[in-house]
This record gives C-alpha cells, structure tokens and sequence, in this order.
C-alpha cells in the first residue's frame, strides 16, 4: 500500500543536534511514519528502542514494513571467560543478546510498543542479526550507528552518535547528520551508507562477523507482546460520586497496571481506594497488618493510571519501603499486576540510568506508564533525589510503613512534586515523635480510611487467635540496673522538661533502647520458652521473635555471653531436634527467599528464629504460632509482629501467640516499686492489646488479677 506521506514530504534537515530540535519529534517519529522499510545498526537492545519503534508503528504496520535490525550484544566477563574456554562463539552471543533482549521487553516502558512490534516478527516482518569484531582471535563490540528509511522511491539515510535509546535521543547532548537520496549533495552518501548496511546483513564487511538472530528473538518478543496484549484495567473511580462498583476487568490500558483478573477486590479494600479517590488522590491507609494493604495500593495506583491515560496523560509510581527484600516482595505483587518495576537500591549503576530512561520516556509519551520501587535508604540519597527532582509529569508517592518517612532524615526528602500520595501504615503516628507524625500528615493527608484488627479478624481477613502470657522475673541483678536506667532517663527528660530529641542516637534514645533490651533479654524467658517449645515441638509453622544484640549486662560487665538468638537456636535446633533457620538482616535476599519457601511447606523447616526484619511487610502466612521473646512497649511492634502470626492461609483457621511478660522480683524497696509499677504497666498496656481481641481473653486477664492487685493497677 502507497503511504499518502512520502519521505520527501517530512522535508528532513541535513543535521539534528541536541540544541537546534527534537531528534525523536522533529526526524525519527516522522520519517518512520512515512518509510515502508527501516535497516537500522546500532549498539545494543534496550527497552527504549523497542519504546521508539512502538511510537510510529501503526501506519508502518498497516503498510506491510519491514524492519531489519543488527545490534552488538553486551557482553559480561562471564561471556568473555567462556569464549576463551573455548565455549561455541555463536552460542555466547546469543545467550548474551537474549539476555539483553530480555532484559529490555520488561522494562515498563517497553510495553507500549510490543504489540505492534510483536505482530511484525509472527508475520516475518522484523529480522534481527547480531555483529561482532572478530580479529586476532578476539572477540570485541560493534559500535557503528546507521540508519536507513525507505519509502519505494526515496531513501534517507543518518548517522552520528546517538544511540537509540531514550537517553541517547533525549537525555544525551547528541548529534546525527542526514543524507537524502533526492537532494545531490547528498545522493552519493545515502547510497553508501544504505550499501555498507547491505554489506554487514549479509556479512560482506571485512572484520565483522553478523549472524541471523531472528529465531531465537522470536520467542522472547512474542510472548512479550501477548503478556503486553492481554494486560487489563478496571473502570477508573471517579474522584467524586457514589460508591465503588469493580466491573471486569478491560482490554483497553496497554503498559500500564492492571488488576488481574484472578484477584478478589474486598469490598473494604474497594472503599478504601474510593475514600482515597474522594481526597483528590492522598491520605493514608491505616490498616492492620495483613489485610492486604499492597493489593489495595496497587488497586488504586491502576485505577489512577487508567484515569490518566484516558486523557493522555502518563504516570510515575514511586513505592518506598523499608527494606531490600520488602522491594523484591513488591515488585512480585506488581508483576501481577502486570509490569515490571525497576528496582532501585544497591550501587547506583545497577538502577539509576534504567530509572533516568523511565523518566525520560514518560515525560515525552513514549510510555503510559512505569514503576520504581526503592528502600527507605536509596529514597534518601542524593540520585534518587534528583531523579525526583528531574520528572515533571504526574507522580504517585506510595510509602509503605509510612511512619518511617516522619524519621527527621526523611521527612525533608518527600518530593513536593508528587501530586498524588499514599501513605500505608497499621500505626501511622510515630513513637514519642509529635513533629514526625504531623511532618507525614502534613505531606500525605489524613487518615482516609482504616481498618482495625479487630473488625479484620470480624470480617474474615484476619484468622482469630488465642493469646497466652507467660509471667517471668527479672534476676536481681537486671532488676537494679532497670531502676538505674530508669533514673537516668527520669534526669534527661526533666533537664531538657520533655523535649529531649528521641532520634536512635541521642542519649534518651539509647538509654530507652537500654531499658527495652534488659526486659527483652531478660534471662529466664530462655527456660520458660524452652517449656512451651517442648510442648509443641511436633507442630510446623512456628515463629520465634528475639531481642535485638546482646544482654545489656553482657556490655556492662563486657561477658562473652552469646546473644538470645545463638543461644535460641541451639535450644530450638540441638536441645529439641526441631529444624529451624535464622532469618535476620545479615541473611542474604537468596536465603531469606528460601527459608520463607522451606518454611510454608511445613516439611523440612519446622521453625524460624528472627529479630526485627520479620517486623515490617514481610509475608509469612504459614505461621500458626508465635513466640514473643523481645518486650518492647512500641505499639507498632507488637502489633506488626501479632499481625505476621494472624495472615491468612489455606487450612489455617486460628493462630497461638505466646507472649513472654516480664514481671518484677519480690523484694522491692519503694523507690524500685514505684519504677517496677511503672514498667509493669508498659508490659501490661500490650497484654490488654493482645488480650482485648483473643478468643480466651477472660482466661487471660484472670491469669494477671494477681499482679495487678499486687501493684495497684486496676485502673489501667
């Protein structure tokens, strides 16, 4: 079919430099929609050459082009050594070309141009072959970028140093020439430059060795175009009006999130992202750990991306988590929902130009959509900073465990460009931090919707569960040095008449986590947890949550005593034979994968020891039994870790949790009795917590009538 639009009527310039036009407008999206073929040489394959194609490919698809491509693939030291091993050259190459290939459709940004691109290589339309330097018995690069567009009577053909991808069109300072067939001054050049294309596809260049590519792309491309094809999106919610109704989901949202289809909408979690819609797309989501605030994240992150895209407008979603493995958790649940993130944490190179790229291709509508999920920590750094800083378009700021973005380090860094914000936290006020908790509401909005545990476990999201304190004392010699503790910390505040700053490394922070850690390591928890393992130590799916370090005496009297872990792990694995793993942050992203699998089938793993990295996110549904060894008075903590424990799953219906309560020693004098007073009323404020919701609380609060006669705290 003749194309109503030669190449000759896009009138292209002799030279596009960065500063004098738009290389990506002005030349190359033009004479694609002209051209019938297109021969292009240039490095390697990236998502934002497949982006580009994707731009000006309906026309050239509907007149039957043609598109023959010849990259260089990226070769990694491992490719090298195996080439001088003597492995079968041809091999390599395409293992590493795949590789790149591969690496490029799932970028998000790739999407919008699979499908076209997709349709060329089923119907043989696309050809790819790879180039490489073969001299002196070494292996190298091809460099060389050329192109050529054909429309049956003229060609245009163009050279220079842009590589074509996004940063080399855009965010590069770059330069090509162009030579046009029909103009004399330049019929000599385009010729030769349209032959030394003919010459490399059909390996004629001196030096260079090209071979055919096309069947081992095939595979990768087309089931890329059909993941692309079959994404879907529910019906946007309107920012204003009546209730949320979940339709089925469409076909119509290319590249960008989706619900799928297999996923059920609760309805708390549909009025949930309609009380978010009803805010003008900010708020936070206070609900209790393990009703499903990621899904419903998501839920509203694809509901916003289908609004915005109905009117041409792309979006960036940004997610912020705490910790590394939390951003491999997410970027699961968001290939559900049918892109591929970019994960962004580790060194910079492995992230930051893939995520430049994202931004690039957004801002100019090559891609509709794209995602970044980073840590708490890379959020904070200067790159992911000025990344933000760098994107002009519509902004989602997800962050989960919300409170920890009110820390004074973080608080400064929520970017004032992210119109819309979501904020997801079971207890979103900070710990003893008035400024932190106002600084989160201050930038995200109020609380829009929540979702106690209570009315979780009421509704079915939440499994119901039976709570069990176990009362141990502290020794003499923990117990004078709480009271020595707590003394110190009384002088602090009055010196400073309450304003003490509370941050991880000043003296009223460390002295806190002092006093928490002599009630979490407490000694005689390790007999009366070595107890109540001995009584299930035929049960599966058990969780056991340590205090953090060593035993504060251990550092006063510098003793080398081995932490509660070691010596956890020993009663757990060598006393009582029980197959248990540690997993804690110095276990690696691969370990942690793997205890978490060996531990849901219950077979060979029959408990996990932790610390605080299970606190926040983590998803352990299997669990049917915690032990609660570390007594911290942190509301977030116990309800985090009660949360880990109460999850759902296939033929769990109940959760035991046993909390080990610490209780002072007989004996006191007064000035002690008052401070133990006072520290049993913190043990005792999370008792009530867990108790007020538990199937045996009567049974509980009887069990501490005692004490709290004892001490005279029948008024908390």
């Amino acid at each position: 079919m003749q194309p109503t639009t030669m190449l000759r009527d896009t009138d292209p310039a002799p030279e596009y430099r960065s500063d004098r036009g738009n290389i990506i407008e002005d030349f190359y999206l033009p004479a694609l929609r002209a051209a019938s073929h297109y021969d292009r040489a240039v490095g390697y394959f990236t998502s934002s050459s497949l982006a580009l194609l994707g731009q000006g490919l309906n026309d050239f698809t509907d007149r039957g082009g043609t598109i023959r491509i010849i990259a260089s693939p990226y070769l990694e030291q491992q490719d090298i050594a195996d080439i001088e091993a003597g492995y079968a050259l041809r091999v390599v190459l395409e293992r590493a070309a795949l590789r790149d290939l591969t690496q490029a459709v799932e970028e998000p940004h790739a999407a919008r141009g699979l499908g076209k691109l997709g349709r060329l290589v089923a119907e043989s339309r696309v050809e790819f072959k790879l180039a490489y330097v073969a001299s002196n018995n070494r292996v190298g690069m091809y460099h060389e970028k050329i192109g050529i567009f054909r429309d049956g009577r003229d060609l245009v053909a163009f050279k220079g140093s842009a590589n074509e991808t996004r940063s080399g069109l855009v965010g590069n300072f770059e330069s090509i020439e162009v030579f046009r067939s029909w103009d004399p001054r330049d019929a000599d050049r385009a010729l030769r430059i349209s032959e030394d294309f003919d010459d490399l596809w059909h390996d004629r260049t001196p030096l260079l060795r090209v071979l055919p590519f096309t069947h081992a792309a095939r595979q990768v491309i087309e089931q890329a175009a059909h993941r692309t094809a079959a994404r879907a999106d529910l019906d946007h919610l309107p920012p204003h009006g009546a209730p949320v109704a979940v339709e089925e989901p469409r076909n119509d949202t290319p590249g960008t999130l989706a619900i799928p289809r297999d996923l059920i909408v609760r309805d708390y979690q549909k009025e949930a992202v309609h009380n978010w819609f009803t805010h003008r797309g900010r708020g936070l989501f206070r609900m209790a750990t393990g009703t499903g605030k990621t899904l419903t994240a998501l839920a509203a992150a694809a509901q916003l991306t289908t609004m915005l895209a109905r009117q041409n407008k792309p979006l960036l979603t940004v997610i912020v988590v705490p910790y590394q493995h939390l951003v491999d958790q997410w970027a699961g649940d968001i290939a559900r929902f049918g892109m591929t993130p970019i994960r962004a944490y580790e060194a910079t190179s492995n992230w930051y130009a893939r995520a430049s790229d994202l931004g690039h291709a957004l801002t100019l509508g090559v891609a509709r959509a794209g995602v970044i999920v980073t840590t708490n920590k890379t959020f904070g750094d200067a790159p992911f900073q000025r990344l933000l800083a760098d994107y002009t378009g519509p902004l989602l700021l997800i962050a989960d465990e919300a409170h920890n973005l009110g820390a004074a380090r973080l608080r400064t860094k929520l970017p004032p460009n992210a119109h819309y914000r979501l904020g997801l936290s079971a207890t979103p006020e900070r710990w003893f931090d008035d400024a932190g908790t106002e600084a989160l509401t201050d930038y995200f909005g109020d609380i829009v919707f929540e979702l106690g545990m209570g009315e979780a476990i009421q509704r079915g999201a939440l499994c119901r569960y039976s709570y069990h304190p176990v009362l141990v004392e502290l020794d003499d010699e923990e117990a004078e040095l709480y009271v020595t503790v707590t003394a110190k910390i009384a002088r602090l505040i009055a010196a400073h008449q309450g304003t003490a700053p509370l941050d991880d490394d000043s003296p009223l922070g460390a002295l806190l986590r002092k006093r928490a850690n002599i009630l979490g390591h407490a000694r005689a928890k390790l007999a009366a947890l070595h107890k109540e393992l001995q009584a299930r130590r035929t049960q599966p799916h058990q969780l056991i949550y340590c205090a953090e370090g060593r035993h504060p005496l251990a550092h006063e009297h510098n003793l080398d005593e081995p932490t509660q872990l070691d010596q956890v792990m020993t009663m757990v694995g060598t006393d009582l034979h029980m197959p248990a793993a540690r997993y804690i942050s110095d276990t690696n992203r691969a370990e942690r994968q793997a205890v978490l699998r060996r531990f849901s089938t219950g077979t060979d793993l029959q408990a996990v020891v932790s610390m605080r990295c299970l606190d926040e996110g983590v998803d352990v549904p299997a669990a049917r039994t915690a032990y609660l060894l570390a007594s911290s008075s942190n509301p977030r903590q116990f309800i985090q870790r009660r949360g880990r424990v109460l999850r759902k799953a296939d033929g769990k219906d109940t959760a035991d949790i046993i909390d080990f309560i610490v209780v002072p020693p007989g004996g006191a004098s007064a000035l002690q009795h008052e401070t133990e007073r006072r520290m049993l009323r913190g043990e005792l404020a999370r008792v009530e917590e867990f108790a007020r919701l538990a199937d045996n609380e009567a049974d509980t609060l009887d069990l501490l009538r005692p004490l709290r006669k004892r001490y005279g705290l029948f008024d908390t």
